[in-house]
């Protein structure tokens, strides 16, 4: 199945009922109001406008098109508090990132739309040049993640990967080799979190690592280096050691390699749509797709608590993870 085919094939498993209400955080852009109103075409959103009433009208009239329902307020900061006011009020049940920065949009849904979960991003990719799609955590939100929030990262992605059908997802813990190298910290924490799937610590998930990238996606690549295991080459999820790695890995999917990347925000009460400023239409589109579903799966944007128990509750005693790293500075 071709990348195009796969992406079709998750937009449609999102249609055929009512469209959801989204509401779009500085929507005073033409990329950005194309893609809402091309959701809403496609019967997956019914967007709800936040930001300047004046450029959005003006907006709406030079492509023709009517205005949907619109919150004036100020650009940035305003208009993402605002968005979360919608939610709270029940007027909003996904919120997605227009022209706006993504820590300005993060600041106030991790004020008011926290839940049991950790919140991390996820990114859905469909490459024609690998088998099956890849998911890739965390490139958007957790900066500097430490062990116990990296198993949080992967829980969140597995619940999304079980939504796409991928039933017991190998984990590839992405690091710059596949030996553990105290020197480098990230694979003490992918040995580890190999040795926690293995105990039941985080359950539902094959996880191996440390892994570099070819490993990870490559069989040959791994049989060359004498690494044998069953995530070499056939890796559901990337977990990447940081943000930066993270961040540039999606890109060089995207830039070079052809991928096509739908991205949510995983564990915040609602579904949070973070696409690059510069992402093209099938993205946001994919992106909405994936949003839509996981609100009419789990009612939100992360399973219920008695539903999926926390990765990391069996070491982290259940406590709040939330205030170990921060919301990224720098948009996805």
């Amino acid at each position: 199945m071709s990348a195009a085919e796969r992406f079709a094939q998750w937009t449609a498993a999102a249609q055929g009922e009512p469209p959801v209400p989204a509401a779009i955080v500085d929507a005073h852009e033409p990329h950005v109001l194309e893609a809402a109103l091309e959701a809403r075409t496609a019967g997956l959103i019914e967007p709800v406008l936040v930001g300047p009433r004046a450029p959005i009208e003006e907006l709406c009239a030079r492509l023709c098109v009517e205005v949907p329902p619109l919150l004036e307020s100020a650009p940035e900061g305003p208009a993402a508090e605002a968005a979360v006011r919608l939610v709270e009020e029940g007027r909003a049940a996904i919120l997605v990132k227009g022209w706006v920065h993504t820590d300005v949009i993060m600041h106030p849904v991790l004020a008011h739309l926290r839940t049991h979960r950790r919140v991390s991003h996820v990114f859905a990719a469909a490459l024609d040049r690998y088998h099956k799609p890849l998911l890739i955590t965390d490139a958007a939100i957790n900066i500097l993640p430490d062990l116990l929030t990296k198993a949080e990262i992967v829980r969140n992605a597995v619940d999304l990967a079980a939504l796409l059908g991928i039933g017991r997802p190998k984990v590839a813990a992405l690091s710059a080799l596949e030996m553990v190298k105290p020197a480098i910290p990230s694979t003490i924490d992918a040995a580890c979190l190999s040795k926690m799937a293995e105990r039941g610590q985080i359950r539902g998930v094959v996880i191996d690592g440390p892994l570099a990238f070819d490993n990870a996606i490559s069989r040959e690549a791994a049989r060359i280096k004498g690494i044998d295991g069953e995530v070499c080459g056939d890796a559901d999820i990337l977990l990447a050691p940081d943000l930066d790695a993270g961040n540039i890995l999606v890109k060089d999917l995207e830039y070079l390699a052809g991928a096509t990347l739908a991205g949510v925000v995983v564990g915040a009460r609602v579904p949070i749509i973070l696409t690059s400023r510069s992402d093209p239409h099938a993205a946001r589109i994919a992106s909405a797709a994936l949003a839509v579903r996981m609100h009419r799966a789990w009612g939100g944007g992360a399973p219920p608590a008695a539903g999926a128990g926390r990765a990391a509750e069996a070491t982290s005693g259940g406590r709040d993870l939330g205030r170990s790293a921060r919301a990224a500075a720098t948009p996805p």
